[in-house]
């Protein structure tokens, strides 16, 4: 299993016993909190990760992390204590990120990437994100991004969907076109 998938199985089942037993979103913050605290030490984000440091240390260190972290909900203390024991606490960042994804998918939301030739006035990127949100059937977060190599038109990702209505696209079609029509 890659550590991507073992990461989204932590992920799943932390979210599914935190379902029953408390505050979704309130542990979202904490794995969050305590994941960016651990990235924003180098040295201590590589020690967690060194396989020639015993587990029990890292479990001890973690230990300590989280007595120095204040309110940790007991569900994600005995999982960030479990990855030290079982000496995978690299896959922290992943965790992190696949139960942001669970949280979204929980709250129907979807992450979208909208790239336009030139910056969209407010009301059309909102109209944008309302069609988005049509077409998915769920409340859409969209980041906009300019590109000028597509000339005009839009460009939206939703996950690994594309809709590409740029004129690059367009006029790349056009010429495809033309060149199976001489062809013939």
């Amino acid at each position: 299993m890659t550590s991507r998938g073992a990461a989204i199985r932590y992920a799943r089942a932390l979210f599914d016993v935190v379902t029953k037993e408390g505050d979704i979103q309130q542990v979202g913050r904490e794995l969050s909190g305590f994941t960016t605290m651990v990235g924003g030490h180098e040295v201590l984000s590589r020690a967690l990760v060194n396989p020639a440091i015993p587990a029990a240390r890292k479990r001890a260190v973690i230990e300590q992390l989280l007595a120095h972290a204040g309110k940790v909900s007991p569900v994600l203390s005995k999982l960030l204590l479990l990855l030290a024991d079982r000496d995978r606490l690299a896959l922290l960042p992943d965790l992190a990120a696949a139960y942001e994804q669970r949280l979204m998918d929980h709250a129907r939301i979807v992450r979208a990437e909208l790239t336009t030739a030139v910056p969209l006035p407010a009301d059309r990127v909102a109209a944008m994100q309302q069609g988005l949100a049509n077409l998915t059937g769920r409340q859409v977060q969209l980041e906009t991004k300019v590109n000028p190599g597509i000339i005009g038109g839009a460009v939206a990702r939703i996950g690994s969907t594309v809709y590409d209505g740029s004129v690059t696209t367009q006029l790349q079609k056009v010429k495809e076109r033309l060149v199976n029509a001489a062809a013939e």
